[in-house]
């Protein structure tokens, strides 16, 4: 049985720090929380890096703060997830090396830039992400397949680069739109990531939309990743959607997580580390949810 990795998607929520449910009351700094935090669960998702190229002197700082044993999941930054990407979000010392086309705009895609300039941004990203590695703190780089990333051979292709741009690292793929697992294109998309060496990332969230994934338990790698985002579907599929709360808003009842206790157990006898991440993330919803599945699967390795 391997070992299974429980956590949240962040631990700096500002509706979760607000609620002032979770963090006891001397925990008044982003440091303080993260200790706190590592106290509770023995993993993290950072969000942070989807939003900006992360540092390496933070997450040097993210080794020092945490046990030996916790982990650190890394989401990829949005430009090389096909996000539109703001060049706020860039290195100034890169974005001054930006075309003059590009100097204008407000948003640009991964295939606006020349190749030595996303050449890089990723070994910016791989070299902020070695003090985690070096530590044995590293759990999973995460490509996030967005919803307009349909299954298409281009975007096999671009999951590809982006498995070559981080040699050394193992990295998840979670699908934003259920045509890469429907009844046609299943097989091959399993068959693709496990040729490949990349970790399938099996999601719980809302069903029976456009966009829809679901919820299946498969291990493509040695290490596996399950992500909640809730079952909020009257808000899943709402464009610009600026906070968590208005998608993922949801607090999982004892019996919908029930229902993943099988599958958990089933992944965990597949791979060396299950890594388990609540992504509802709205005031103590996702703490409590990691906190009710653990206490489900307690036991569960020496079973």
């Amino acid at each position: 049985m391997g070992e299974i990795l429980i956590g949240t998607a962040s631990w700096t929520d500002p509706t979760l720090i607000k609620s002032g449910r979770f963090y006891p009351p001397r925990a008044r700094t982003a440091e303080d929380r993260l200790r706190y935090y590592a106290t509770q669960f023995n993993m993290v998702e950072v969000d942070s890096s989807y939003y900006g190229m992360p540092a390496q002197d933070m997450s040097g700082l993210w080794v020092k703060r945490t046990p030996d044993s916790f982990t650190f999941d890394i989401k990829a930054f949005r430009l090389f997830t096909k996000h539109p990407t703001s060049p706020t979000t860039i290195p100034k010392a890169v974005r001054d090396a930006f075309p003059d086309r590009l100097k204008t705009k407000k948003k640009f895609y991964y295939h606006d830039l020349p190749r030595e300039i996303t050449g890089e941004l990723w070994r910016r990203f791989e070299d902020a992400l070695l003090p985690l590695d070096s530590a044995g703190k590293l759990g999973v780089p995460k490509k996030i397949a967005v919803k307009s990333l349909f299954h298409a051979n281009e975007n096999r292709d671009h999951i590809l680069e982006c498995k070559r741009m981080l040699p050394q690292y193992q990295v998840a793929v979670e699908f934003r739109h259920g045509s890469w697992l429907n009844e046609k294109n299943y097989d091959r998309t399993m068959s693709f990531l496990r040729d490949n060496g990349l970790a399938y990332v099996s999601v719980d969230e809302p069903q029976g939309l456009r966009t829809s994934v679901p919820p299946l338990a498969e291990a493509t790698a040695d290490i596996a990743v399950v992500r909640f985002h809730g079952r909020n579907a009257a808000n899943w599929e709402k464009p610009q959607q600026k906070l968590a709360s208005s998608r993922f808003k949801y607090l999982y009842g004892r019996d919908e997580l029930a229902e993943w206790v099988p599958k958990v157990k089933e992944l965990a006898s597949k791979t060396r580390k299950l890594h388990i991440v609540f992504n509802n993330c709205f005031e103590d919803q996702a703490v409590n949810g990691a906190r009710d599945l653990a206490m489900m699967l307690d036991g569960l390795t020496e079973d």
